[in-house]
């Protein structure tokens, strides 16, 4: 499907060695790459609808440092969506109180109806998308009832329930940035996992090296990470994705029709 990673650290830290073991996973992921690092506070974000490893404008950027507290990453093996930059992750959406949301998805979501509301409203055409557009709009309507903005934990406690709902029956590998939290979860096994070092906390599918200290990140949790520690972390849901051949089918029925 794709691979997703994201740092997180007190400091900034400069980290192009881990996005090139990031990006040379490209080959099984060709459909597209994307980059977000925060910078003064908003979001500068890159991102093509080709293989990162035959991208120019990748290959610039990283011959630059890239230095930052909080940088997620994407390489795309589309599942459903047209190959366009619009489809291509991280997507950012502001909230009523101009809060920017930042979302990227390793998955599909194969039974979830309400996101089909979200078909006319988004730029591209993936799940990923509308799961961004969906959380949205829980969080205005929570903060509208408020009457206020949303303090940190009533965000991860909002989100916690969104996450735990949208996984059922769905591969829901997510990382999601608010400004203060970077929300992490996974509900399939060996699909996710985590390093904690004194440079930071970073999350990729696969490891990046060889280091013996990466970890499964817990599956069927959410966790709420600020300045490369875990603030937050929910209590486990039984919502587990297992792929079946019926799952399978239907993904290789679409790639047909990209290929």
């Amino acid at each position: 499907m794709c691979e997703i990673f994201c740092f997180n650290s007190n400091t900034p830290k400069q980290i192009n060695k881990c996005l090139e073991c990031f990006y040379n996973h490209s080959e099984e992921h060709p459909h597209g790459w994307g980059l977000a690092t925060m910078q003064s506070d908003e979001f500068v974000i890159n991102k093509e609808p080709i293989k990162a490893t035959c991208s120019q404008h990748l290959k610039d950027i990283l011959s630059n440092p890239v230095v930052g507290k909080n940088v997620f990453a994407h390489i795309r093996l589309a599942t459903v969506g047209e190959i366009i930059s619009p489809n291509c992750h991280p997507f950012i959406e502001a909230d009523d109180n101009n809060r920017s949301w930042m979302l990227i998805h390793n998955g599909t979501i194969f039974d979830y109806p309400e996101l089909d509301n979200y078909r006319d409203r988004e730029n591209g055409d993936t799940d990923s998308e509308r799961i961004l557009l969906y959380i949205i709009d829980k969080v205005n309507q929570f903060e509208k009832s408020k009457n206020a903005p949303s303090t940190i934990k009533e965000r991860f406690n909002l989100l916690k329930g969104i996450v735990e709902d949208l996984s059922k029956n769905n591969k829901l590998n997510l990382m999601i940035y608010d400004g203060d939290l970077t929300y992490i979860h996974s509900n399939m096994k060996d699909s996710l996992y985590y390093l904690k070092s004194d440079e930071g906390f970073l999350v990729a599918s696969t490891p990046l090296d060889d280091d013996e200290n990466w970890k499964v990140v817990e599956l069927n949790k959410l966790f709420g990470l600020i300045d490369g520690e875990i603030i937050f972390e929910s209590e486990e849901h039984e919502n587990e994705f297992v792929l079946t051949e019926e799952h399978e089918k239907a993904i290789e029925e679409f790639l047909k029709t990209i290929q």
